[in-house]
């Protein structure tokens, strides 16, 4: 049995569900992380996916909060290259190492 869980609209941080082709659209979020990801040195190419829940920091209902991170990345093989993408996540939105998975890209 598969279940899905999308978070709901808030200012373009959550992820939208496009009927037409069936298939999430990226949260601003994500677009940045990559962007980042793809121009440290070693990373190359990435694809980022974040677990995003309503109410974050600084005690406002309007911020999401940040709980889980799936990264992609060309450079995934390296030790090396996974501990820097690890460190950017977690000094980016303060989680646990062991709430991120970083992979080899194909």
């Amino acid at each position: 049995m598969a279940v899905a869980a999308l978070p709901v609209s808030h200012e373009g941080q959550s992820k939208k569900w496009n009927e037409e082709e069936g298939t999430v659209e990226k949260t601003e979020l994500e677009k940045k992380m990559e962007h980042f990801l793809s121009n440290v040195e070693g990373v190359g190419e990435t694809e980022v996916v974040l677990m995003i829940t309503e109410g974050g920091s600084f005690g406002s209902d309007e911020r999401v909060k940040v709980t889980g991170a799936l990264v992609s990345a060309e450079g995934g093989e390296n030790p090396t290259t996974v501990q820097k993408i690890q460190d950017a996540v977690q000094a980016l939105f303060q989680i646990e190492a062991h709430k991120i998975k970083i992979m080899k890209r194909k």
